[in-house]
């Protein structure tokens, strides 16, 4: 028995209830060859920025082994998420629709009833076996709404070193009430839950890991055994790309995959080969202090992009044994695999993160890359498009029709579309805000063609504020034209007036 295989024993306790990370499959589905028909393999690496991409022009080499699946792949330059965390931006990948649409816009948010049955996964219900995992648990609480639309389901913990805490596994089906009354109380505040038992358990659960991180794994991981933060979930990024690999080897075909891999969010916890490899002195245009700035210095930021772009690294290295799989065993040839994040991750303005009031392009701009059954060659497509353009566009390819409901675009390539003409897309901070009120605290900002228009409204002592920048002159945003270029503001805003008013009309009076 090697180090891994120890440490994925040492935390069982003698409890049935402990087992409940294994995955959770629907009656009836099972593995093994099926229809034919394309595969629909949705990889999503949570956090992902594609300004830290050198897949996108970034000075440091972070990302070769996704350079090498954009060879065979749609390659998309201005891609925008819909949000600046998971929830969000999670929910309009899987529905098609606007967080002020699908209203889940908080951290522990689901899909408003009105439109969960709009999700991809209900889409494709008949001719695909479909598959989850999500490895973060705000996904997971997402998904808990869905379940019913899925097939096959492995929880975060999944592919952990544990299978998961005890709670997530005791209440499978509940895991907002397991977040709510374990992970809070239990990992980010530290005192005992209700059930004296459980938390002892745990905790003794978390005893062992810290003394085996130290003793086993601590030269491999200097940092700390990665975690799903403030939850103390731990995992090795390979075993869980072995997971997922062995659940696409052994999937029911046709298949529908969603697999959202963890890494590289925060904590930066990659092994020790990486630690050091960015230590080059760059450093980005510094940018002036933000008034939502948390205070984070000049020198901490870089230091924390350094840390990120290591953990990127390892990230990319582990999707390149992925890419070889797929590309071994053939699922590539048969598949649409497209490559994406829920956000991205910000190092400046004194602001390190995400989960905060701003929406500058480091949080919005992600990748997105398509690579269809059969694709050989690179097609690279600059127009901004936006993540609730996916589910349009795997319709389209489907040769299904769009629903009336759906707010996204088929987009230039795989789904058939070549409208390559001036659209407005948006993006939606409002985390303040109730679920079924209007809008008020938020940040919203619409990018069309070269520029973007961002407003800030009903946060105190910050109740109606605008930038405006040219994304083409200015990639960097350093410059607020609000001031200046006062036709396009005025236009671009009254736009942004109209949308705000006809997406909060349902929820007046």
């Amino acid at each position: 028995m090697d180090r891994r295989d120890f440490l994925k024993l040492l935390p069982l306790v003698p409890l049935s209830l402990a087992v409940g990370g294994e995955a959770r499959t629907r009656p009836g589905v099972a593995a093994g060859a099926g229809a034919a028909g394309p595969n629909v393999l949705v990889l999503l690496f949570d956090a992902l920025a594609a300004r830290n991409m050198s897949l996108y022009g970034y000075p440091r080499r972070t990302t070769p082994n996704m350079e090498r699946f954009a060879r065979r792949a749609t390659v998309y330059h201005a891609h925008h998420a819909a949000g600046n965390f998971t929830t969000p931006g999670m929910a309009s990948i899987l529905t098609g629709l606007y967080p002020w649409s699908h209203r889940a816009m908080h951290l522990d948010g689901r899909i408003t009833p009105a439109h969960r049955a709009h999700n991809l996964f209900r889409l494709f219900q008949g001719g695909h076996s479909r598959i989850a995992f999500p490895h973060n648990t705000l996904g997971h609480i997402l998904l808990q709404g869905l379940r019913d639309d899925i097939d096959v389901y492995l929880p975060p913990g999944q592919f952990g070193l544990d299978g998961g805490t005890l709670p997530a596994g005791a209440f499978p089906r509940d895991a907002e009430i397991s977040y709510r009354s374990f992970e809070k109380f239990l990992f980010r505040d530290w005192t005992y839950p209700g059930s004296l038992f459980l938390a002892l358990t745990d905790r003794l659960r978390l005893m062992g890991y810290e003394r085996i991180d130290g003793e086993a794994l601590g030269e491999l991981y200097p940092r700390g055994l990665p975690t799903l933060v403030q939850h103390k979930w731990f995992f090795l990024l390979p075993d869980v790309v072995d997971g997922v690999m062995d659940t696409v080897g052994r999937a029911r075909r046709p298949f529908l995959a969603y697999l959202h891999l963890f890494p590289p969010h925060e904590p930066y916890c990659p092994p020790q080969d990486y630690i050091g490899r960015y230590d080059d002195g760059w450093a980005p245009p510094a940018k002036p202090s933000h008034f939502f700035s948390a205070g984070n210095s000049q020198e901490e930021l870089n230091e924390g992009r350094t840390q990120y772009d290591e953990y990127l690294a390892f990230a990319d290295d582990e999707f390149g044994r992925l890419y070889d799989f797929l590309e071994g065993s053939g699922i590539l040839d048969t598949s649409y695999v497209i490559l994406t994040s829920d956000h991205g991750q910000l190092f400046e303005r004194g602001v390190h993160g995400h989960v905060n009031e701003l929406l500058y392009e480091p949080l919005l701009h992600v990748p997105l890359l398509i690579s269809c059954p059969g694709q050989r060659q690179r097609v690279d497509v600059h127009t901004p498009t936006s993540c609730v353009d996916l589910l349009p566009t795997l319709l389209a390819a489907f040769g299904q029709p769009v629903p009336d409901w759906c707010q996204g675009q088929v987009l230039p390539g795989p789904g058939g579309s070549t409208d390559t003409g001036e659209r407005s897309i948006f993006a939606l901070e409002a985390k303040g805000s109730a679920v079924y009120r209007p809008l008020s605290p938020g940040t919203v900002a619409l990018i069309r063609g070269r520029h973007k228009l961002i407003h800030y409204f009903g946060y105190p002592g910050y109740e109606d504020e605008y930038e405006l920048y040219d994304l083409e002159n200015d990639p960097e945003e350093l410059e607020d034209r609000y001031g200046v270029d006062r036709d396009i503001a005025s236009e671009l805003e009254h736009e942004l007036e109209q949308k705000l008013q006809e997406v909060n009309r349902p929820y007046e009076g």
